[in-house]
């Protein structure tokens, strides 16, 4: 059965970082980006990039994007405008994404984590759980909650399980139809409320790779992702439970280095290769998306590619949160992380509410029903106004041909929903059966609709050929209509 999909843009926003004691010596002051070679307007969501190798007379590069936050920016304030709607939209069954790009040293963890103990400066991550469970707690008597929690970090393209450091054996990813990618056998923790959700973030980021460089004393030496999923059941018009699944994606990006930069060696530099390695394979999948040509997207270069799948290109709402440093001596990555967020900003995704298989099939089922029933509406009005106005019945054989046609096309689309179901192995047994059930119940009203189509068709051949008798005065022998009555009529 077609459905339209709607589509939406990544929401790109930048936030660039105060000056620090290590590149604030000799910086000239700029209004926007207090201080360096960054000027913000906030009112036009604009960054205004200088070089300051720039000969004279070379133009400055200006970027424009969803919203901008310079360096006097609250922690409140990007949550609240930028992060907010999106919590919202998990609730309501969607997946949710939001993820940190940006040069090393340049403020991801803290604008995902921030400083949890200070309301002030808690980050994405701890507002975003407040958030969730202060809604739960307001929602209706109806709608009853789930949520769970998974905890994982790509170490040099290696997948860990945060929340449980030492595995019986190697995490892999999978992909299913209705779950997309996923990590099997990832373990993941039901959280009744703020403090639970918090404790397992505590014991995650105690194992969490993390280690000093010449640009940051502590500088994440791997991806993180803290997903939350969100199943809500609610009591629907008909009095059965339908399930609604959200899920979050909180993603903490290591940050590109420079060798030179960062002073790095031994294996903080196979770390650092591995942090660039996949965050060039990003900038291919972002590069390739944007082009917009349909072409191949190379998910499959990484790890991270390959879970952010979903978040960029695909079924979810998606959040980047590009990172910047004001200081001269970082131009280079800093129009690099631009250039990217410029281009991710171009990325088209088209989000949709994940619910029970069972559910939206049966939605979809019944409005094709409903469809069909409004055309037989129209058709025994169109008829009876015809024979109202004399019309001899001409052209009803070709109208009755395309009545049949889409029927048969009808059938055909509830066969092949049929052996998709078949044929998923992500659906259990159970489940199965009971979507084969529910579609041989749609598969017998749409014999219903035939039938009762047939009959209305008989009766008002049957009137035509009356009224034309009547009318001509000639009598004609006709013999009676073979009728196909259901055993009980639907409801029109």
């Amino acid at each position: 059965m077609s459905k339209v999909k709607s589509s939406e843009t990544v929401k790109v926003v930048v936030r660039c970082r105060p000056l620090n004691r290590k590149d604030a010596a000799g910086v000239t002051g700029t209004p926007g980006g207090r201080g360096g070679i960054i000027e913000m307007d906030v009112d036009r969501g604009q960054v205004v990039l200088r070089n300051p190798r720039a000969l004279p007379g070379e133009p400055q590069k200006t970027f424009t994007f969803d919203s901008v936050y310079d360096a006097s920016s609250r922690q409140r304030d990007l949550y609240d405008e930028t992060v907010r709607p999106l919590i919202h939209s998990v609730l309501d069954g969607f997946n949710g994404t939001i993820f940190a790009y940006g040069q090393t040293g340049t403020g991801k963890t803290y604008t995902m984590q921030g400083e949890w103990l200070e309301p002030e400066r808690r980050g994405v991550i701890p507002n975003a759980f407040e958030h969730v469970f202060t809604q739960i707690a307001r929602s209706t008597a109806d709608r009853q909650y789930l949520v769970r929690a998974s905890y994982l970090e790509i170490y040099r393209e290696e997948i860990r399980d945060l929340l449980d450091p030492n595995p019986p054996h190697t995490l892999e990813l999978r992909e299913s139809p209705e779950s997309g990618v996923y990590v099997r056998d990832l373990t993941s923790c039901v959280c009744k409320s703020v403090k639970e959700i918090q404790e397992l973030m505590n014991v995650g980021n105690q194992v969490r790779s993390v280690g000093a460089t010449d640009m940051n004393e502590h500088s994440s030496r791997s991806h993180t992702l803290f997903l939350i999923t969100v199943e809500c059941s609610q009591t629907g018009p008909d009095g059965r439970q339908h399930i609604r699944v959200g899920r979050l994606n909180l993603v903490d990006l290591a940050g590109s280095e420079r060798q030179a930069k960062t002073g790095v060696h031994g294996e903080r530099l196979k770390e650092a290769a591995k942090i660039n390695l996949s965050l060039s394979a990003l900038g291919n999948v972002i590069s390739a998306l944007a082009d917009g040509r349909g072409g191949h997207v190379p998910y499959r270069d990484s790890k991270l590619t390959r879970l952010l799948q979903d978040s960029l290109g695909g079924n979810a709402k998606t959040v980047m949160v590009a990172t910047l440093g004001p200081a001269p001596q970082h131009y280079e990555e800093t129009l690099t992380t631009l250039r990217y967020a410029n281009r991710t900003k171009n990325i088209q995704n088209q989000p949709r509410v994940n619910e029970d298989p069972k559910d939206a099939l049966l939605r979809e089922f019944q409005k094709e029903i409903a469809r069909l029933r409004a055309q037989l509406s129209h058709r025994e009005g169109r008829g009876k106004h015809r024979k109202e106005e004399g019309w001899d019945g001409e052209g009803d054989e070709e109208g009755e041909e395309e009545v049949e046609k889409e029927r048969k096309l009808q059938e055909e689309r509830l066969e092949e929903e049929k052996e998709a179901i078949r044929e998923d192995g992500s659906l259990l047994a159970v489940e199965k059966q009971r979507l084969l059930g529910e579609n041989e119940i749609m598969m017998g009203d749409l014999r219903k609709e035939r039938d009762t189509t047939e009959q209305l068709t008989a009766k008002y051949k049957v009137h035509t050929h009356i009224y034309r008798e009547e009318s001509l005065g000639v009598f004609l022998s006709l013999p009676p209509p073979l009728l196909s009555c259901p055993a009980h009529l639907p409801f029109f």
